[in-house]
């Protein structure tokens, strides 16, 4: 408690002596690094900004413009508490540490690689302060802190919650934990992800991708226009049940290739993809107007559409891969059960309005057609689109 009320002194007493308020902006991006360690009772946290992200600070110069680092240096500790040590938050077994001390802080030049690994940006954040003849740009600098947090031990379950959001317009962490004898887990955040596990269990990751692929589902606006071409002519459960049943295997098997890299990754595939998303769209709706009889061959295009939406749905899953740990092939799977939980949550709501739609409000046949061309006049114009994008690229 003493530590933690002398801190808001600290901190004013320390902008107070770098210099009066400054009028630095908001940076609109800034990228983080952090490398995380535990070992033995002791978990050590590196953590490298852009000095520039520091705002409210006048920092000494001299010559024409160069930063005074000997004055600053005074200074630098105090700085690291108020903008890292106080936000970025680590928690032991889903207890938070407290306040980490800080054990070293270093300005670096911009051309500066240490943070390549843990060994070299511990040894290059406890070396010599970098002296003023390096006539260094306080702006194009980076600021680099040692944290160190006491824990229980190394083997403990580990979360972090960055907190440096409020460093730019957007922030995007870069950060590895380095557990001992395991892996290094790596992950990239934009913005504030939340308390993350830094090596997830099995259960954690499955609950994680549950939740990732429910929420997809119901915020693809493609994927449930999609839906609803295939359920408005069919409402019975057992063709129903049939054609989603070829639907989710078919998005599920590329999928799970794409999350094994046997997807293209040229710049030209996710236009693609999205352009003949918005094909399947368009037929099927088309399908409904003139053709709604042919439910025994519906089952096959759903089949074949499925294979397209699947790498649709891998690329939303890219960019959280990174929170599966080392349960790449479970958590693909929970991601599949929330898209599939969150289909029949939309097939539940939608099976009954159909129902009393066409009963209450419009005639079976006439209400299809209505509702199958509102779709395909999206679909048709979303095909456009899509195309014109996709033209740009050279597809080779």
């Amino acid at each position: 408690m003493t530590r933690f009320c002398r801190f808001p002194l600290r901190a004013a007493l320390c902008l107070a002596a770098v210099g009066a308020a400054g009028a630095h902006e908001i940076p609109v991006d800034v990228r983080v690094h952090a490398l995380v360690k535990p070992a033995g009772n002791r978990l050590q946290a590196l953590v490298r900004i852009p000095l520039r992200a520091v705002r409210d600070v006048e920092f000494p110069q001299f010559g024409p413009g160069y930063l005074d680092v000997e004055r600053l240096e005074p200074r630098l500790k105090d700085l690291a508490s108020l903008w890292i040590g106080a936000v970025v938050e680590i928690y032991e077994n889903g207890e938070r540490l407290p306040m980490p001390r800080i054990a070293a802080t270093q300005i670096a030049i911009q051309a500066d690689k240490s943070f390549a690994s843990f060994e070299r940006a511990a040894a290059h954040v406890a070396s010599p302060l970098i002296a003023n003849g390096a006539n260094v740009v306080w702006d194009q600098v980076w600021f680099d802190v040692l944290l160190e947090y006491p824990i229980e031990s190394d083997r403990s379950e580990f979360a972090m919650r960055p907190g440096l959001q409020g460093l730019a317009s957007r922030v995007v962490t870069a950060l590895r934990f380095l557990p001992p004898g395991g892996a290094v887990r790596a992950y990239e955040f934009v913005g504030d992800p939340g308390v993350t596990p830094l090596d997830p269990r099995w259960s954690q990751a499955a609950l994680h991708f549950v939740e990732s692929g429910f929420f997809h589902i119901l915020e693809g606006v493609d994927h449930l226009l999609f839906l609803l071409c295939l359920v408005i002519p069919f409402r019975r459960l057992r063709p129903l049940a049939l054609i989603v049943t070829a639907f989710t295997a078919a998005h599920s098997l590329t999928l799970m290739a794409s999350a094994f890299d046997f997807a293209p990754d040229a710049l030209w595939f996710p236009p693609l993809i999205e352009t003949l998303i918005a094909v399947s769209i368009f037929y099927m709706a088309l399908e409904n107007i003139f053709g709604a009889v042919a439910g025994r061959r519906r089952w096959m295009f759903a089949l074949g559409f499925g294979l397209v939406h699947g790498f649709g749905f891998s690329f939303a899953l890219r960019e959280t891969l990174q929170f599966a740990g080392a349960h790449l092939v479970t958590s693909l799977l929970a991601f599949n059960v929330g898209v599939e939980l969150g289909q029949i949550l939309v097939l539940l709501f939608l099976v009954p309005l159909l129902h009393a739609f066409f009963r209450f409000a419009v005639a079976e046949r006439m209400g299809v057609i209505v509702l199958s061309a509102l779709v395909a006049h999206v679909g048709w114009h979303w095909m456009i689109e899509r195309a014109e994008l996709l033209m740009r690229y050279s597809i080779e």
